[in-house]
């Protein structure tokens, strides 16, 4: 009886333990609840042999309780079976035979006795160890149900353990990205992209003061061609008036 004391005492311990601390404390909660899974299984295995033990004494009690109630009526029986017939053998004047009878009906009745007192005596216990019986039936039931809603918290508590680190994830990785830090990958890029926009501005403007500068020079060349050609007929016509002047001199 001492080591199923032993037995559920632990389970007991375990039953009352306050998992929250226990998880708090534990550097995995998962590997954690695990072991106590473990722990929680291997001592429902040893009380339900400690169960089953029990209630084995307890059937092999109660058959020698029966047999002892079995055999009292039965001496009883057979007490009874003597003294009717010492009784008949008295009443036909056989007194010998009868005393011998009345002598095998007291040996009955003593067997009886015994068998009673033996019984009466195995009542107490038999009493005391079905109430043991279905205590350790009901213990080991709660047990179980504590098993199941502890297997059921280890599936919680691991489903939000790893939310949580999927959510503690996004965050870091969301806080490793500042759009206002200049030193940041993304500021960097956007520096070169401005760079790479001024340089095209830049270009821009530089051949368009070429071109400027290519129409200026057309526009420069035309206004001198036109003076060319006015000081060429200037020229020309004055060289025109030279030439008649010279005609109509000698006819004069």
């Amino acid at each position: 009886m001492a080591e199923k004391q032993t037995i559920f005492g632990r389970v007991a311990q375990l039953a009352k333990a306050n998992i929250n601390a226990l998880l708090d404390r534990a550097e995995d909660p998962q590997k954690m609840i695990d072991q106590l899974i473990r722990d929680y299984t291997n001592n429902i295995a040893e009380a339900e042999q400690a169960v089953a033990q029990t209630i084995g004494n307890l059937r092999l009690a109660e058959q020698d309780y029966q047999e002892d109630l079995n055999a009292a009526q039965d001496w009883g029986a057979k007490a009874i079976a003597a003294s009717t017939r010492a009784d008949q053998l008295r009443t036909q004047g056989n007194t010998a035979e009868a005393d011998k009878f009345d002598n095998l009906a007291k040996v009955a009745i003593s067997k009886q006795i015994a068998a009673e007192g033996e019984a009466k005596a195995a009542e107490p216990m038999i009493a005391s160890q079905r109430d043991v019986v279905e205590k350790l039936k009901s213990g080991l039931a709660q047990m179980k149900d504590k098993l199941g809603d502890l297997k059921n918290r280890r599936d919680q508590l691991v489903a939000r353990s790893k939310s949580a680190q999927a959510q503690s994830a996004v965050q870091g990785a969301i806080s490793s990205i500042n759009v206002l830090d200049p030193t940041s990958e993304l500021s960097r890029f956007e520096e070169k992209v401005r760079r790479e926009e001024a340089l095209a501005l830049g270009q821009a403007e530089v051949a368009a003061s070429s071109l400027d500068s290519q129409f200026a020079e057309l526009e420069l060349d035309a206004g001198q061609i036109e003076v060319e050609a006015r000081l060429a007929a200037l020229k020309n016509r004055a060289l025109g008036g030279t030439q008649a002047a010279q005609i109509e001199a000698p006819e004069a």
